[in-house]
């Protein structure tokens, strides 16, 4: 006579089918939420020196047609940093050409800025503007001309567009489905930028381009690679990046556009 299974299971215990495993399900994570204060210093510093920029035309006049005096001191000019002012390589990021000019640069400034410090954390994201806007000036005087001259922070603000994809990118299994479609606008506005920037005069496409490649190199590197910690609900963000690999980041960008700039200055290619 055959024996009932169940009856022949030990005592106490049962069987039962075994439970379907749940499907997996987004969690929604948050960076902890910080002021962006790099971004609101920088964007108040830039507003300050235009509003300076005014007051010299106002009270000194033009020393010389299209320039006011802290253009005289601190726009890109090839020729002034062949000469040692190579502080031009830095301060054009803070100079602005007019109202609109200044007025699209801060704008842009604050759209991508207050997020991308969120992640990058206050020192890495100076880091960044600064490392962008000299790369963009480097590139700006290495293939540019050597007539006239060049301001804006546009070059910092295409390096942390840059940033902004490479950070999307690196992080992309974090942002699900979210992830095509931010790369993609970061994607059209940095292509539809650079065309219009190719067809309108007076618009320096080099510093746009370096600070684009400077922010990338940057990132690339230094930018944070997110990863999840703890168990679930207690779970939360970490930034796997260290140290080292930061240093990496900033000496690339310095070590490539240095050589370049190096090179402008000793050996210049023919305008």
């Amino acid at each position: 006579m055959n024996e009932d299974p169940v009856a022949a299971s030990p005592p106490g215990t049962s069987q039962e089918p075994p439970r379907p495993v749940p499907p997996p399900a987004e969690v929604r994570l948050s960076v902890p939420a910080s002021i962006p204060a790099v971004t609101y210093a920088i964007l108040g510093v830039t507003v300050i020196v235009y509003v300076l920029q005014l007051v010299s035309l106002v009270v000194f006049g033009a020393p010389a047609p299209g320039l006011d005096w802290l253009e005289l001191y601190g726009a890109r000019v090839n020729d002034l940093i062949r000469a040692g002012q190579i502080w031009r390589f830095f301060t054009p990021a803070l100079l602005h050409g007019s109202i609109p000019h200044i007025a699209f640069n801060m704008y842009a400034l604050y759209s991508f800025g207050g997020s991308l410090e969120r992640h990058f954390g206050h020192a890495r994201f100076l880091c960044l503007y600064i490392l962008a806007a000299f790369s963009g000036n480097v590139l700006s005087f290495f293939f540019g001309s050597d007539a006239g001259f060049s301001v804006g922070a546009s070059t910092a603000i295409f390096g942390l567009v840059a940033a902004e994809g490479i950070f999307l990118f690196q992080n992309r299994a974090l942002f699900g489905r979210q992830f095509g479609r931010a790369i993609g606008n970061i994607i059209f506005v940095v292509a539809i930028n650079l065309f219009l920037g190719g067809l309108a005069q007076g618009i320096d496409n080099w510093g746009h381009i370096g600070g684009l490649l400077g922010g990338l190199i940057f990132a690339w590197f230094a930018g944070p690679v997110l990863q999840v910690e703890g168990v679930y609900p207690a779970l939360s963000l970490k930034d796997s990046r260290e140290l080292r690999e930061i240093v990496t980041g900033a000496g690339a960008v310095v070590l490539i556009f240095g050589a370049l700039a190096v090179w402008g200055i000793v050996a210049p290619i023919g305008r």
